[in-house]
C-alpha cells in the first residue's frame, strides 16, 4: 500500500496549480472536480456530500490547503486499498500542473521524460511543503541517471554545480527538470540515451522494478514452454507477452514462504530454476547460466536494518527482504539517508552549540584578562603617581631643609660679626679707660690708685657678667636650633622608612598580579588549543560524513555485476577434455540403451 505522504506530494502539485492567484486557496467547485478525479483514479467511492459537510462553514469563498488536506486524508486517502495505478494518479496531477510551469516549445526532453523526472522528484523530495529536493538527493538521482546511461560520474562537475548554486541548497521540481534538460551532466549523449536512462531510473525508483528481461516459462496445463517478458518487483514477479508490458499474462506473488531452487537441465531446456509458492510452483528457463544466477542469486546485507538489493536484483533477494519486513529497498534506502542526514544535523547542531559555549568561555576569559590588564595598568599608574609624589615631597623637604640650613648659617655669620664688632668696641673702650687711668694717675697719683683699681675691677666684673649673659642666651638659642634640626632629621628618617615599606608592599602586589596574569595567559592558551582541537574534530567529522555519504551512495547506487556460478567438474578422457558433461553423457547413454532394447524386441 502506498504511503499517504507520497500520494499527498502529487496532489499538492495539483492543488498548487489550481491556485491561480497564489493566495493558498482554491474554489470549492474546482476541489469537487479534483476530489472526484482522485476518487476515480484511486478506486475509492466518491461521496459528494462529504465535501459540502466538511466545508459547511466556508461557503462564501475559496478553500485553503490547510482545510482541504484533512478532508483528503479522512474521506479519500484513508479508504485507499492500494490496488490502483500510481502512475495514472501521477499522470493526472502532472496534467494539471505542468502546463503552468513548463514551456513545451523550449523543452529539450520529451513530455513523458519530464513527467518521469517529476515523479522521481516527488519520491526523493523532503516531506515538507513547499516541496524541494536537497543537494544530497540531487546527487543520488544524477548518479543513478549516469549509471543507467553507462556514463562515468564526475565529482568535479557536481562540485562546480554546487558552487553555481551559491547558498541555495535545494531545487523545485521544475528546476530539477530544467537541470536535466540543459544537459550540464549529460553532454555528448543523445536524447534517446537520456530518455532510456530516465526510464530506467523511473522504473527502478517509482515502479520498484528490480529486474526485467525475457525468459521461458512452462505452462501449468499444456506443459509447453513460452517466452515471456518478466518484471521483478519486491512482492511479485509479473510476466507479459512482450516488453511493452501491455498484455499481462500473470503474477507470481512472492511471500516469506516462497523459495527458489535450481533445476538440472531436462527436455532440451537448460538453465532451469523453480519458484515454489504455497499453492503452486513455476518452472522457468533463463537464456544462459549468467542470467540464471542473476535471477536467483541473493544479495542481501546481513543486518535486517541494512538489508538492501542491488540493481541486478534477484528473486531470492526479494524473498529475504520480505522475511526481514522490508517490501521496498529503495524506500528503505531513502529512509536511511534521511535518518543519516537528521543525525548529522543533530551532531552539527551539538557541535555548533559546543563551539558557541567554548567561544563564550573564551570571550569571558578574554574579558577577565582585559579587566586584569586594566586593573594592573591602573595599579601601575597609581604606583607611578605615588612614587612621583613621594619623590616630589622628598625634594620639597630637602629644599626646605637646605633653605633652613642656609638661613641658620646666615644668622650665625651675623652673630659672629656682631661679636667681632662688640670686641672691637670693647678694645676701644679699654683703650679710653687706659688713657683715663693714665690721666687720673697723673692727676691723683698714688691716692687714687686703690680707688681706681676697685672701680676698674667693678667695671670689668659687670662687663664680664653682661658678656656671659649674652653668651648664655646665644648658646641657648643655638641649642634650640640644634634640637629642631635633630627632630626634623628623625622625622625625615621615619617618613623615609614608611615610604620604603609602602614601596615594598606595592612591589609584592605587582609581583602577585604579574603571576596571576601569567596564569590567566596559560589558561587562555589552553582554551585556544582546545578550540583548535574542536575545530579539527569538526573538520574530520565533516570529511568523515562526506566519505560515508559517498560510500552509502556508491553502495546503493552502483551496478554490481554478478559473476557466474561455479561450473561442475568437467570429464577428462584419454584424449583430453570431453565434449559432453556428465548429465549429457547420461542422457545419451539412456537413449542408446533404449534404442538397443527396441532393436532387440524387433528381432
Amino acid at each position: 500500500m502506498w504511503l499517504q505522504e507520497e500520494l499527498l506530494k502529487s496532489i499538492w502539485h495539483a492543488f498548487t496549480a489550481l491556485d491561480a492567484d497564489h493566495r493558498g486557496k482554491v474554489s470549492k467547485s474546482q476541489l469537487k472536480v479534483l476530489s472526484y478525479n482522485l476518487c476515480t483514479v484511486m478506486k475509492v467511492p466518491h461521496d459528494p456530500m462529504a465535501l459540502e459537510e466538511h466545508f459547511k462553514d466556508d461557503d462564501n469563498g475559496p478553500l485553503s490547503n490547510q482545510g482541504y488536506m484533512p478532508y483528503l486524508s479522512r474521506f479519500i486517502l484513508d479508504k485507499v486499498q492500494g490496488d490502483f495505478d500510481l502512475v495514472e494518479l501521477n499522470r493526472m496531477c502532472w496534467t494539471l500542473c505542468y502546463k503552468k510551469n513548463i514551456h513545451t516549445r523550449n523543452l529539450l526532453i520529451s513530455d513523458n521524460d519530464a513527467f518521469k523526472v517529476w515523479c522521481i522528484f516527488n519520491f526523493l523530495s523532503e516531506d515538507k511543503y513547499p516541496l524541494v529536493i536537497i543537494t544530497e538527493e540531487i546527487e543520488y538521482f544524477l548518479r543513478k541517471l549516469m549509471e543507467a546511461m553507462g556514463s562515468v560520474w564526475s565529482e568535479e562537475k557536481f562540485a562546480d554545480y554546487k558552487l553555481k548554486l551559491n547558498s541555495k541548497t535545494s531545487l523545485t521540481a521544475w528546476e530539477l527538470i530544467e537541470l536535466v534538460e540543459v544537459g550540464y551532466f549529460t553532454k555528448g549523449l543523445d536524447r534517446q540515451t537520456l530518455s532510456m536512462g530516465i526510464n530506467e531510473v523511473f522504473n527502478e525508483l517509482i515502479l520498484d522494478v528490480l529486474k526485467q528481461g525475457y525468459m521461458m516459462k512452462r505452462g501449468h496445463r499444456r506443459k509447453n514452454w513460452t517466452e515471456r517478458w518478466f518484471v521483478l518487483k519486491p512482492t511479485k514477479l509479473s510476466y507479459y507477452v512482450c516488453e511493452d508490458v501491455e498484455e499481462k499474462k500473470g503474477d507470481i506473488i512472492l511471500d516469506q514462504s516462497c523459495c527458489v531452487e535450481s533445476l538440472p537441465d531436462k527436455e532440451g531446456k537448460k538453465c532451469l530454476f523453480i519458484i515454489k509458492c504455497v499453492d503452486k510452483s513455476f518452472e522457468i528457463s533463463a537464456s544462459d547460466k549468467k542470467k540464471k544466477q542473476e535471477w536467483i542469486q541473493a544479495r542481501v546485507s546481513p543486518p535486517p536494518v541494512q538489508a538492501s538489493v542491488t540493481t541486478a536484483g534477484a528473486i531470492q533477494t526479494c524473498i529475504q527482504l520480505l522475511r526481514v519486513g522490508l517490501s521496498s529497498p529503495h524506500r528503505e534506502a531513502r529512509r536511511r539517508r534521511r535518518e543519516l542526514r537528521q543525525r548529522q544535523q543533530v551532531d552539527d547542531e551539538d557541535l555548533a552549540n559546543r563551539m558557541k559555549q567554548l567561544q563564550a568561555a573564551n570571550e569571558s576569559k578574554q574579558k577577565q584578562l582585559e579587566a586584569m590588564r586594566m586593573k594592573m595598568e591602573e595599579t601601575a599608574a597609581k604606583a607611578t603617581f605615588e612614587e612621583l609624589m613621594r619623590k616630589k615631597t622628598q625634594l620639597d623637604l630637602q629644599d626646605r631643609y637646605r633653605l633652613d640650613l642656609e638661613r641658620e648659617k646666615m644668622v650665625r655669620q651675623q652673630m659672629e660679626e656682631q661679636v667681632a664688632q662688640k670686641s672691637s668696641e670693647l678694645e676701644q673702650y679699654l683703650q679710653r679707660i687706659r688713657e683715663l687711668e693714665d690721666m687720673y694717675h697723673q692727676l691723683e697719683e698714688a691716692l687714687e690708685d686703690e680707688r681706681q683699681a676697685k672701680q676698674e675691677e667693678e667695671v670689668m666684673r659687670k662687663l664680664q657678667a653682661r658678656l656671659l649673659e649674652e653668651e648664655a642666651a646665644k648658646r641657648a638659642e643655638l641649642e634650640q636650633l640644634h634640637l629642631k634640626q635633630q627632630r626634623a632629621l628623625c622625622q625625615t628618617k621615619a617618613e623615609k622608612q614608611e615610604l620604603m615599606v609602602e614601596h615594598l608592599a606595592k612591589e609584592r602586589d605587582l609581583q602577585s598580579a604579574t603571576l596571576q596574569l601569567e596564569r590567566l595567559e596559560r589558561e587562555r592558551h589552553g582554551a585556544l588549543q582546545q578550540y583548535e582541537e574542536v575545530s579539527r574534530k569538526l573538520e574530520r567529522a565533516a570529511t568523515k560524513t562526506k566519505t560515508w555519504k559517498d560510500k552509502v551512495a556508491k553502495h546503493e547506487g552502483l551496478v554490481r555485476l554478478i559473476q557466474p556460478g561455479d561450473k561442475g567438474p568437467q570429464r577428462i578422457t584419454n584424449w583430453g577434455p570431453a565434449s559432453f558433461t556428465d548429465a549429457e553423457l547420461e542422457l545419451r547413454k539412456k537413449s542408446w540403451q533404449e534404442s538397443k532394447k527396441q532393436e532387440a524386441q524387433a528381432q
